[in-house]
């Protein structure tokens, strides 16, 4: 998916939490999918790893930018082969539910 620049400008009005909890909702989405439609949980993290994609080019995260990348691969690793990092749809949860609880209480 090609975002408009109007999306985008909105994106990046968007704290580094909240970018990060909007990420983790699609994630979310894509895990739970997995076990009911493969095409579906992939159209999930797709759209998660685009917006991951626009939060590491968002000035604002340059000092977060190994995390991101990490995090990145992370996702990319777990998705598309295989799982070297030994992750789980468990801790990718509990990952990205700290950003939605601290972006919910803004902390």
């Amino acid at each position: 998916m090609i975002f408009n620049e109007q999306f985008k400008e909105r994106w990046f009005k968007f704290s580094l939490l909240e970018q990060m909890a909007n990420i983790g909702a699609e994630i979310g989405r894509a895990i739970n999918w997995s076990k009911k439609s493969k095409e579906e949980s992939q159209k999930f993290f797709e759209r998660g790893l685009e917006l991951l994609d626009l939060t590491i080019n968002d000035k604002k995260n340059r000092k977060r930018l190994k995390e991101l990348l990490l995090v990145r691969e992370t996702l990319v690793d777990y998705f598309c082969f295989d799982n070297i990092y030994g992750s789980t749809d468990e801790n990718m949860n509990s990952y990205f539910y700290a950003f939605n609880y601290a972006a919910r209480n803004k902390i």
